[in-house]
């Protein structure tokens, strides 16, 4: 199977932790050269000297907000690469009730994952047709097939996003592109951290009691490692994926209930 990513232009969105930063860190390990986007100049510059350059790899970065689109496009568009794979990846919503979010948290999410995710696609196409090859990947939730309670604006703007990505995937396949949704179940991050500590706020309930409760859902009794999530991500960026098109791939230790 080659999963040789070597030569290959990687561009991984919210690259500073988490998913982000480990699937940066697969694909350097794969030979990809990396560019890391992120708000946070600092975290760019840590991770980046954490990349593998062991096959000739040259990685960067670029600062950018994923609530300003223009400053993101600007950004992006003129760094002078070719990209084969784009990592759509941001962090989530805050909480709560979807009947009690206010319509700017909608705008806010609508923004951050949707409206970024358009213009990095529409950035990077053009040099995917011009290779023959791309690979956009967009990191999501299960609750595109499951919503989960509590992630009201979450669960909304999630399913958006995974629409627009099959749309994009039936539209992109004939030109060796594809489109695929990686929907990671609960993940070591610190968003959930951030959701373990919200919960236990709103019910008194201590950390310890929220965790186990909801590792219990998992059939794998654990939370996931951001390394196995990144797995997947690197696969469905490879060429062994080159017929995978168009699906969510849950990596949710059994979690959701549907097939």
């Amino acid at each position: 199977m080659n999963l040789n990513l070597t030569h290959k232009n990687a561009l991984v969105c919210g690259s500073t932790q988490g998913i982000g930063r480990a699937s940066a860190m697969q694909l350097a390990e794969l030979g990809a050269n990396i560019t890391l986007v992120a708000r946070n100049e600092e975290k760019l510059q840590h991770v980046l000297k954490e990349l593998a350059t062991n096959k000739g790899q040259s990685h960067n970065y670029v600062i950018a907000d994923f609530q300003n689109p223009e400053d993101l496009q600007k950004h992006i568009s003129i760094i002078d690469l070719n990209f084969h794979i784009l990592i759509n990846n941001t962090g989530g919503p805050a909480g709560g009730p979807v009947f009690n979010a206010s319509l700017e948290e909608f705008d806010r999410a609508f923004t951050q994952h949707l409206k970024c995710n358009h213009i990095l696609a529409q950035t990077v196409v053009p040099g995917m047709k011009k290779e023959g090859y791309g690979r956009i990947i967009n990191i999501i939730s299960t609750s595109v097939k499951q919503p989960l309670n509590g992630l009201g604006v979450s669960n909304t703007i999630r399913g958006a996003v995974a629409n627009w990505s099959k749309t994009l995937a039936n539209e992109l396949g004939e030109y060796g592109i594809t489109v695929n949704n990686v929907l990671p179940g609960a993940t070591a991050t610190e968003r959930l951290n951030e959701i373990i500590n919200n919960k236990a706020t709103k019910t008194g309930k201590s950390v310890e009691e929220i965790s186990n409760a909801m590792k219990n859902e998992v059939p794998a009794k654990r939370f996931a490692k951001p390394e196995e999530i990144a797995n997947a991500v690197a696969f469905l960026a490879s060429e062994a994926a080159a017929y995978i098109n168009g699906i969510n791939v849950p990596v949710d230790g059994g979690r959701t209930k549907s097939l």
